[in-house]
């Protein structure tokens, strides 16, 4: 049988309340989910925005609050809650 590694500190400062994370994934996006899911996944804004394939400045007008995201890529952000290994391994196959 495979141990399991128990979680870091930078695991649990990462991680997403329950209920932030269902209602992200019903696509009902608060102030500062945006931010929360990426670093839930432990990207930089770089990897993110490439990984969605959207530019580094529209992720930061959803982080700061200045523009919502919208249809595909609201879509893109609850597929990311509820996997974030598709979105990592999304990084890797396009680097």
């Amino acid at each position: 049988m495979k141990a399991i590694p128990e979680l870091s500190r930078t695991d649990f400062a990462r991680a997403l309340r329950r209920s932030q994370r269902q209602r992200i994934m019903r696509g009902e996006l608060q102030s500062g989910d945006v931010a929360a899911v990426r670093r839930f996944i432990g990207l930089t804004q770089a990897q993110f925005a490439e990984a969605l394939g959207i530019s580094v400045h529209t992720l930061r007008n959803w982080e700061q609050d200045r523009r919502k995201p919208e249809g595909a890529a609201l879509a893109l952000l609850r597929i990311a809650a509820r996997h974030p290994g598709v979105v990592r391994e999304n990084v890797r196959t396009a680097a």
